[in-house]
């Protein structure tokens, strides 16, 4: 089990499902060396696993969750965040969406 729960890594609960017909999307993103993903925030349910490398995640509330190669985590749901790679090698995270139909992964600031 690399994750499990109905609150994201902050703490904060995860909304109720929609009750339309679900939407998985499964995605790859790598983040490259000594940079980060632009502020954003989901406005469904997912979840990631680390594959290689490792990443900070940063809330605008300032908290921060520390990600290696092998982890899984609950990620934020429409709370404005971003991942930063502060290492030496590509950061490479699955992150599995359940949404809705017509509802986007991710919305950036």
């Amino acid at each position: 089990m690399l994750a499990k729960g109905g609150a994201s890594w902050d703490g904060a609960a995860l909304p109720a499902y929609p009750t339309t017909a679900p939407e998985v999307t499964i995605a790859r993103v790598t983040i490259p060396p000594h940079s980060a993903l632009h502020v954003h925030k989901h406005p469904i349910i997912n979840a990631a696993y680390m594959v290689s490398g490792a990443i900070t995640v940063v809330a605008e509330s300032g908290k921060e969750l520390k990600v290696h190669a092998g982890d899984g985590f609950l990620e934020l749901v429409d709370t404005w965040h971003h991942g930063r790679n502060d290492g030496d090698e590509p950061a490479v995270i699955v992150v599995v969406y359940v949404g809705s139909p017509g509802v986007p992964l991710t919305v950036e600031k």
